[in-house]
């Protein structure tokens, strides 16, 4: 062996384990610059606080106020519930109502109030389409479910969410929606818990069984327990009744046609269980109670009814939702 091959060999055994370690070094690091972006793209940031979001919709500019509490673990995919306020409200509005914030706050989950349309141009006079209500929404036939999977669509581009647990509630015209969405929106909602609000849209053929939790008074003269023309109504819309509504939701999603039943105060709880997936179908009718959400605030008309304050329906609704995610 010549000289320069004794000396070329010796070379690259001392600089073969020198470079094999910088090599690793290499690769370790490119796999922690790797891990780290796949973290910071699977835990999105997302500032806390009431924040204003706007999307076009069947041509028409259309928005929603998104709630994010301050303690929320977005490594995790989150629950969401959508408030809809009642005919003539908005957002603000139904925030205020129902104090969902502090439970959201409390629970961790997000919040969504989104807005209705007008024929004005201000967040004013805003209804929804629910059916045979109410207003601008329904005579111009808005598409409304479509607005909310917009929204849902739209979320998912800030957060994750959890497809099993998406959930809605509203105030009259905004419960009336909430039932709208049951019938044509199951794929996308779990349950959904509407308040002074009844199912007048047909026909409602839900794709698949929804838990359903109502709440209503029996002295509401806008929207009336028993159905019809309420004394106080401004639209003369002839609505469907509570027990026409429960019976419907207890068909179909076969449950005991035989409730369970508890009365306090002036409440009385009824509960029908055994249905189908795993769901439920419960109201709380508040003896003597009026057009309000219960444990809420009033609208602040001087006409306007007060709630009772026995129960808080926003706590029972999370409460409800929390039992009640897809199967």
């Amino acid at each position: 062996m010549s000289e320069d091959s004794v000396s070329t060999s010796q070379h690259q055994t001392r600089n073969g384990p020198k470079w094999r370690l910088i090599f690793l070094l290499l690769c370790l690091s490119l796999v922690i610059i790797a891990c780290r972006y796949r973290a910071s793209r699977a835990t999105p940031s997302l500032p806390a606080g009431d924040i204003t979001r706007t999307l076009t919709h069947e041509d028409r500019q259309r928005s929603y106020l998104l709630h994010v509490p301050q303690a929320l673990d977005l490594s995790h995919p989150l629950a969401v519930v959508f408030v809809f306020h009642g005919g003539t409200g908005n957002a603000q509005n139904a925030l205020r109502m129902s104090n969902f914030n502090q439970v959201a706050d409390q629970n961790g989950f997000l919040v969504v109030y989104p807005n209705g349309t007008s024929r004005l141009s201000s967040e004013k006079l805003l209804t929804w389409n629910g059916g045979a209500c109410c207003g601008y929404a329904q005579q111009n036939n808005v598409d409304d479910v479509g607005f909310v999977r917009a929204i849902v669509a739209d979320l998912q581009t800030l957060v994750a969410i959890d497809p099993a647990r998406i959930y809605a509630t509203g105030m009259s015209n905004g419960g009336i929606l909430a039932h709208r969405l049951g019938c044509e929106a199951a794929d996308l909602f779990a349950a959904i818990a509407p308040v002074a609000g009844t199912l007048n849209f047909s026909p409602c053929s839900p794709s698949q069984p929804v838990s359903v939790l109502m709440f209503h008074g029996t002295a509401d003269t806008h929207l009336p327990y028993n159905g019809g023309v309420g004394p106080d109504s401004l639209i003369g819309v002839d609505f469907a009744s509570v027990p026409q509504s429960v019976a419907f939701w207890v068909a179909f999603n076969a449950c005991n046609p035989q409730p369970q039943t508890i009365s306090f105060a002036d409440i009385q709880h009824q509960l029908w269980s055994g249905c189908r997936d795993g769901t439920a179908v419960e109201l709380y009718t508040i003896l003597g109670g009026g057009h309000a959400w219960p444990g809420g605030i009033s609208s602040g008309r001087p006409e306007a009814d007060q709630p009772t304050q026995t129960i808080s329906a926003s706590a029972l609704m999370w409460e409800f939702f929390e039992a009640h995610p897809k199967p």
